[in-house]
């Protein structure tokens, strides 16, 4: 024991107390970060992040609340609430005359455990009045391997409803050939982990080599995240990478 430990204790316990009320509270908001075409330039969607102010504390990091929301059960009304409005901010894009936008939303493994989920997705779409195609999941190694048949299940399920479903983080989890034959997605995102020494390390050039040749020869679209320098935007122009998005195009 000691008096460092039940510091943490105590500020543990008021920020739980204080993510229940966040919101009821109307305290969390999303940022979007541009994906831009490396065939034209173009943006050609946003990866909606959510983000939360505190009263009190002021601006919470999401790697501590997040996490946090898992834990207390508390993500699935959270990503119910990411979802919609991050589909009415396309819509409200797209009612001011700009091109259709893709709208990417992170799902947990949580979400997917709920069976609410496809019908999340259902209001979402149905209060946004947005097209499906304009709605792209994002979801995470780690989610598909807990529980496989139910997930494909719900990505089939979602897949009907006309989103389309991106793997993120691709390469740094418990990837396979086998399970990206069996999962139904659209898109492969390379982790910024691999990305940030591309230029510079030869063994994570030849896996994001690897990656982008394998997504295309299974007929899906890649995407580098955390693209910040010319030389990693030179080396995935050469390489045939479909999209990128980092802080070298624009933060969140």
């Amino acid at each position: 024991y000691s008096a460092e430990m039940n510091e943490k204790s105590m500020m543990r316990l008021g920020l739980e107390n204080r993510l229940r009320m966040a919101l009821q509270n109307n305290e969390f908001y999303l940022e979007y970060q541009p994906k831009q075409s490396l065939m034209d330039g173009s943006i050609v969607g946003v990866e909606a992040l959510l983000r939360w102010q505190d009263k009190e504390l002021g601006r919470v990091a999401p790697d501590d609340f997040i996490p946090l929301a898992e834990e207390l059960g508390l993500i699935g009304e959270i990503g119910a609430w990411v979802m919609t409005s991050a589909a009415r901010q396309a819509r409200e894009w797209a009612l001011q005359g700009l091109p259709p936008m893709q709208v990417s939303v992170n799902v947990s493994a949580q979400q997917f455990k709920r069976r609410e989920l496809v019908q999340d997705v259902r209001w979402a779409l149905s209060c946004a009045e947005l097209s499906a195609e304009l709605l792209d999941l994002e979801i995470t190694e780690t989610c598909v391997i807990e529980d496989l048949d139910k997930v494909i299940e719900s990505i089939h399920q979602l897949r009907g409803l006309g989103v389309s479903i991106s793997m993120d983080d691709f390469g740094t989890g418990y990837s396979s050939f086998a399970l990206l034959q069996k999962l139904p997605i659209h898109t492969l995102k390379i982790d910024r982990s691999f990305i940030s020494n591309v230029h510079c390390n030869a063994d994570d050039a030849e896996i994001v080599r690897a990656i982008i040749n394998l997504a295309h020869n299974l007929d899906k679209a890649v995407i580098a995240e955390g693209v910040e320098t010319e030389d990693q935007l030179e080396f995935l122009r050469e390489h045939g990478c479909d999209q990128v998005q980092g802080y070298l195009f624009s933060r969140p």
